[in-house]
């Protein structure tokens, strides 16, 4: 609009002295009142609180907006990147892992990540969202690599540790810390399941056995007992008489 406003006095002005005549000066001044307050609108930036705005001059980085208003020089300034320096949610989707005994499970996770430096964000790397994401599934399915099938169901608490420090180590350098890594759900394949279900139900039977025997072998013993001493009260009674 703008633009179309600076080629309409620019036609003005090539116009002809007759035409200029039977222009009205009050046309031509709000024309620039117009053309004024659209360069005004498009020059001011408003940033909200919680979010950060860069700005780049000619394609170079120049400065970073707080919250708060903010005047730009239209065409020679274009915003670079609007973001938020507030703690954001990213969910992991389930990766296919497979465990120390090569067992196959899906697991998927929770981060918390906060931008603490929006510049380095922006221009370290192409897509920050896509390489941490690429980053939290190559870490989670090196940890879960590192423990067994049944090591994963007790020892979450030091993978979520260890995939919090080792994802930091990369993501500070893009200016992000990312707070917390919470790995969710951990699924073996249906047949590690049912081998699972299987082993569980051979456990209770053999303990079932065990304590049957044991209760047999108790139930001989106070037999053994309870005719043992029979005889021995029935031979004292014969001997006192």
């Amino acid at each position: 609009m703008v633009a179309r406003s600076l080629q309409a006095l620019l036609l003005l002005l090539a116009a002809p002295a007759a035409v200029h005549a039977a222009i009205d000066p009050l046309s031509i001044g709000g024309a620039c009142c117009g053309a004024a307050a659209l360069t005004a609108a498009a020059s001011l930036k408003i940033v909200t609180t919680g979010n950060t705005c860069l700005i780049e001059r000619m394609g170079r980085f120049h400065r970073q907006l707080n919250p708060g208003w903010h005047w730009t020089i239209p065409i020679l300034e274009a915003t670079s990147m609007y973001g938020t320096v507030r703690e954001q949610v990213m969910d992991v989707p389930p990766q296919q892992c497979y465990t120390r005994d090569n067992a196959p499970v899906q697991a998927d996770a929770v981060i918390y990540l906060r931008v603490f430096e929006m510049q380095a964000a922006r221009y370290n790397v192409a897509d920050l969202q896509t390489a941490i994401m690429n980053l939290v599934l190559t870490q989670l399915r090196e940890e879960m690599g590192k423990l067994t099938l049944d090591e994963t169901f007790s020892s979450r608490d030091r993978m979520n540790r260890n995939l919090l420090e080792d994802v930091n180590l990369a993501t500070r350098a893009w200016g992000v810390e990312v707070t917390r890594v919470e790995v969710r759900d951990i699924e073996p394949s249906p047949d590690i399941v049912k081998a699972m279900e299987l082993q569980m139900s051979a456990e209770r039977q053999k303990r079932a056995t065990v304590l049957d025997s044991e209760a047999s072998a108790i139930q001989s013993i106070n037999d053994a007992n309870a005719k043992a001493t029979s005889l021995r009260a029935q031979a004292e009674a014969e001997k006192g008489a």
